[in-house]
């Protein structure tokens, strides 16, 4: 009997039929599954690239696109859509299979093809590559194909990749923006690709590659399992607003606002709703946030709250680099982006040029944390400057030393018209000073915490200062980043406008309590630059008591893990309400590799895992950042694992900065273990980490 697959994709657009629409594609995949041959539903397309593409009708207007496999009965639906529409966005498509994952790849061929053609024409000899760095056998490793290997040898600028995001194979996209970020091949590898390569994979088995991908494509049984699997990925409580908060997101405010609160309390809830609201009054709207991940996720939310598209016209999604970014290139100019690790090398030249008695790092720092971040620009202003948040104390004569270095740093970035993206972002601050008329009436940061200086002072000249300029979400409790700032030294003055969410909707009162008495006693700062807690934050679920456990060994560990997942999955928690977190990528994939030996579904969460269905999901600390589970357990909390060695300034080099590593870390797995809505298992082996005395007390 023939099957019919639902990709994930499709599910999201699903949200913009209307209901009788989506009722007429339940009774089309029951129909088809009840047919002993597929082929009497569908219908041959003509003048297209790929022809395993079909067509099958869901009535007289609308149209559903099914990838039909060259042999065998599973089908797959990409996608439903008025008649036309749906023939124009499956003329230029073309399925491949990756041969790093093995997972299928859709691709407008089209635009890629026209792309490859355009860069031919205006390549220049004197063009930087932006992958140069990176030879053919390690592309071909990552999963990078011919065609998009021809494309990414002819890049010379990142801007000219984002510009195609959502064009090209995604995984392949993930991994070329890895590496222009800096990232090694062996980083993209383990953090993009996913580490485990699938064995004898067949270019032209598309049935063995959708098995590959659970997490992407679901096979249902019957239109009540469809209906039900429909209403699942919408994920309304992403987008759902408490009587509570429509205060904080409808409120008209005379200047800068801000909502702050503990995990779960809502906060882009708000930002989403604020943003929705101020653009069905007409204003220009940036929705913006510091990773290009979070972003993505704030704009799939927005389309599930919004569906007109009239309004969403309005509101742009950015990160503040993208936005900063597009202004100097449209202003300024094109320069080349310097890498993270090109980077490091100029500053370990200039200490050993200069014989100076300060590491690369501690340069580096010092520029980014002082001088970026206080505007400064000449070297009496340097010499007079206050370096908050730098324990190591520099006489007249070492600061001199110092700026000297930083000029030569600064004047080999001007030599070879290289930026980074802080420089990027003080050139788009110059560059807002210079214009008549700001870009946006209103922008709503999320996940304000994180963001540097240079980054505030972007947003703050986006915006005319006004009624409803700026909204800002941020919870400093969940700070995983080093960049801190006081909101009044970048120009933004709140003066009260600010509401607190103190009801977590998300984790019980058990977790939230275990979970903040690991801060307690730290000195959190807000954005105000004023100490901050989370006194009055609760959750009105109650539920069992964080568990703890020491191993001897990290099997033991390990092997403990696997008893309590197997007793979460016994008491009726599906696969994929479980997640693990560890410190490091090498723990969470052998967690992953031990439930699997135990007859666990379980696999590694990375960028293309994050939606593994009927699988247990193990991934890093930093990626549960915006994730929640029913059960979490975190792992490897131990004395040699938390806090982090390598993330952590040495004390002797600079004292703040040493404190300041250990704060981020311990709210590293403060985020960790809000992620639980219902049962937190806490473990380690060896020692316990120091973070845990007062959580355990």
């Amino acid at each position: 009997m023939p099957r019919l697959g639902i990709h994930q994709d499709f599910l999201q657009d699903l949200i913009r039929l209307e209901r009788p629409i989506q009722q007429k594609v339940v009774e089309v995949i029951s129909k088809f599954e009840q047919s002993s041959h597929a082929g009497t539903h569908l219908e041959k397309l003509h003048n297209i690239r790929d022809e395993r593409f079909k067509s099958i009708r869901i009535d007289l207007k609308y149209r559903g696109i099914v990838l039909a496999p060259e042999s065998g009965d599973e089908f797959m639906l990409l996608r439903v859509d008025s008649h036309d529409k749906a023939y124009e966005w499956v003329k230029h498509r073309r399925v491949s299979v990756n041969m790093a994952t093995g997972y299928m790849e859709i691709r407008d061929d089209a635009i890629i093809t026209d792309t490859i053609q355009g860069l031919q024409q205006i390549h220049g000899e004197t063009a930087r590559p932006l992958f140069d760095h990176v030879s053919d056998a390690d592309m071909a490793r990552l999963g990078i194909d011919d065609q998009m290997l021809k494309f990414a040898r002819m890049l010379s600028d990142v801007a000219m990749l984002e510009a195609l995001d959502g064009k090209l194979p995604q995984i392949q996209y993930d991994v070329l923006f890895g590496l222009a970020a800096g990232m090694s091949p062996e980083e993209v590898w383990n953090d993009v690709v996913g580490g485990v390569t699938p064995e004898s994979i067949d270019p032209d088995d598309l049935v063995a590659a959708t098995q590959r991908m659970p997490h992407k494509v679901a096979l249902v049984e019957g239109p009540e399992e469809l209906m039900e699997l429909f209403a699942k990925p919408f994920a309304r409580w992403r987008v759902y607003l408490h009587p509570l908060q429509q205060e904080a997101a409808f409120r008209s405010y005379s200047g800068p606002a801000q909502v702050t609160g503990g995990p779960g309390t809502g906060k882009t809830v708000v930002a989403l709703h604020r943003a929705r609201y101020l653009a069905r009054q007409g204003g220009r709207v940036l929705l913006t946030t510091f990773t290009a991940t979070l972003a993505r996720s704030l704009a799939e939310s927005l389309r599930l709250l919004e569906t007109d598209d009239e309004i969403l016209a309005r509101i742009d999604v950015l990160t503040v680099d993208q936005v900063a970014r597009r202004l100097v290139e449209e202003h300024v100019g094109k320069s080349a982006l310097l890498r993270g690790d090109e980077e490091r090398e100029i500053w370990r030249r200039i200490t050993r040029r200069r014989s100076l008695d300060f590491t690369e790092r501690f340069l580096q720092e010092e520029w980014r944390q002082v001088v970026l971040a206080q505007g400064i620009t000449s070297s009496n202003a340097y010499l007079d400057a206050r370096r908050i948040g730098r324990g190591r104390r520099l006489g007249p004569l070492q600061r001199a030393k110092v700026w000297r270095a930083i000029a030569e740093f600064e004047q080999e970035l001007a030599d070879n018209n290289y930026r980074t993206f802080e420089t990027i972002c003080t050139e788009a601050t110059r560059v807002l000073g210079e214009l008549d008329r700001r870009p946006y009436d209103h922008v709503i940061v999320d996940e304000a915490q994180d963001l540097h200086p240079v980054r505030w002072r972007v947003l703050r000249g986006l915006v005319a200062e006004g009624p409803d300029d700026l909204f800002i979400a941020n919870d400093t409790h969940q700070r995983i980043y080093d960049n801190r700032v006081a909101l009044g030294s970048v120009g933004i003055q709140l003066a009260g406008r600010a509401t607190k969410l103190k009801i977590n909707y998300r984790t019980t009162e058990e977790i939230l309590n275990w979970s903040c008495a690991m801060l307690a006693g730290e000195k959190i700062v807000d954005l105000t630059g004023q100490h901050t807690s989370l006194t009055g934050c609760r959750s009105e679920v109650h539920g069992a008591e964080p568990e703890l456990y020491g191993a001897p060994t990290k099997s033991a560990e390990l092997a403990h893990l696997v008893e309590i997942v197997q007793g979460w999955l016994g008491a009726g928690v599906q696969p994929e309400e479980i997640g693990i977190a560890a410190r490091s990528e090498m723990l969470a994939q052998s967690a992953a590799e031990a439930l699997t030996r135990a007859g666990i579904d379980a696999g590694y969460l990375s960028r293309e895992k994050d939606g593994a269905e009927r699988h247990v999901r193990a991934t890093t600390m930093h990626r549960m950042k915006g994730l929640e589970f029913r059960c979490v357990a975190v792992i490897g909390v131990g004395a040699n694992q938390l806090p982090y060695v390598n993330a952590v300034t040495p004390l002797e080099e600079d004292a703040t900065t040493h404190a300041n590593d250990l704060q981020r870390e311990r709210c590293l797995l403060f985020v960790a273990s809000t992620r639980a809505r219902e049962r937190l298992h806490i473990s380690w082996h060896g020692a316990p980490s120091p973070f845990l005395n007062l959580a355990s007390s």
